[in-house]
């Protein structure tokens, strides 16, 4: 991103600036870190609201938590997990994401960013801190490229599309999956296509593979519900 905006991002998060990717590697360590402490201490892994509450102070400390959403740019849209704004630039969206989609603990939301950013690397997430949403929930703030000048992929772009990256559809197609991450809500409104017949998977869900991602997935996703 230019401008104000980027400007004052860039000095709020000047010191995490020499590695890409360091906030988001730092503050999924972080939080692996409460869930191995709480895992020790009473023998579960359900600690999702405690990791967001040290994740809040850890990120106030650090210096990438963000209390002004103004920075962000305009506000646009709200989806099932993120609120989302158009930078003032125009080149970016930024995601407040809730983590609707972790369960138990944040885990598999690192996981996913992570799996995402490998998988669709022309719409790669940098994660850039934290911040409440206009609901006042702790989010993840991403920063995704804004694909201009695409429409949506139809269905069966969409399906050759992850046939060519070696995925196989499941459950009629409702997801698709690599043996190693299986992916949700790669539908049209996801899914966008530039001129040239470039494919764009801006929003979809990822969970490893064998660990109850489709149970979770039709679980929480509003979607799955509606069906």
């Amino acid at each position: 991103m230019n401008g104000y905006c980027s400007e004052r991002l860039s000095q709020e998060n000047e010191r995490y600036q020499d590695s890409e990717g360091c906030i988001l590697e730092s503050a999924s360590a972080f939080a692996c870190g409460v869930l191995k402490e709480i895992e020790e201490l009473a023998g579960t892994t359900s600690c999702k609201s405690l990791q967001l509450v040290r994740l809040k102070k850890w990120a106030q400390e650090q210096g990438c938590w963000y209390n002004d959403r103004s920075l962000f740019g305009d506000y646009f849209d709200r989806g099932s997990e993120n609120e989302t704004y158009l930078s003032p630039d125009l080149n970016d969206i930024i995601k407040l994401n809730d983590f609707r989609y972790s369960d138990d603990n944040l885990t598999s939301f690192f996981e996913r960013i992570k799996a995402h950013n490998t998988y669709f690397p022309d719409c790669a997430y940098r994660m850039i801190g934290f911040a409440e949403n206009i609901q006042g929930k702790i989010c993840a703030v991403l920063v995704q490229p804004f694909i201009s000048d695409a429409r949506l992929a139809t269905k069966e772009e969409i399906y050759d599309e992850f046939i060519r990256l070696g995925f196989s559809p499941e459950d009629n197609g409702e997801y698709f999956t690599n043996g190693r991450h299986d992916i949700f809500d790669a539908v049209d409104g996801n899914v966008l296509v530039d001129d040239e017949g470039h494919l764009y998977f801006i929003d979809t869900i990822i969970y490893k593979s064998g660990t109850g991602g489709v149970e979770a997935y039709n679980s929480l996703s509003p979607r799955a519900k509606s069906k």
